[in-house]
Parts: structure tokens; sequence; C-alpha cells
């Protein structure tokens, strides 16, 4: 199964292919100590909680990287 947008922050940091997504759009996020606490989260659910470091475009933008994995 792929991941999308919608697959919870475990899914993505277990695979190095996501994780270097991630990083590419949100840097420093996977290596947040905080992220533990939202292994059960999507990406929209943590949003409001980045204080403004995900926002819709970052979203938008890993999601295109995702659909090409």
């Amino acid at each position: 199964m792929a991941a999308t947008i919608e697959s919870p922050i475990s899914v993505f940091l277990a695979d190095d292919r996501i994780k270097a997504i991630i990083e590419k759009h949100c840097p420093g996020m996977t290596s947040d100590p905080r992220l533990k606490m939202a292994m059960g989260m999507t990406l929209k659910q943590i949003m409001p909680l980045s204080q403004g470091r995900i926002t819709m475009s970052n979203i938008e933008a890993i999601s295109e990287d995702l659909a090409k994995l």
C-alpha cells in the first residue's frame, strides 16, 4: 500500500524515501523529538501544532512527491 497524505507519521518515518521527501519540504521535521507524540496523526492533523512550519503548500508538495514513488 502506497503512502499518502492521509497516512500517519509513523508510516512516513518508517521509509527513508518518504523521510527525505518530508525533509525536503519541512526541514528538520523528522528529527524533531516532539514528532514521537504524533506518530498516529497525519500531516494535516499536526499542521495546527507546527507553529507555521507545516503549511498547506508543504502538504500539497509532499503529496505530489509521494505520488511519484
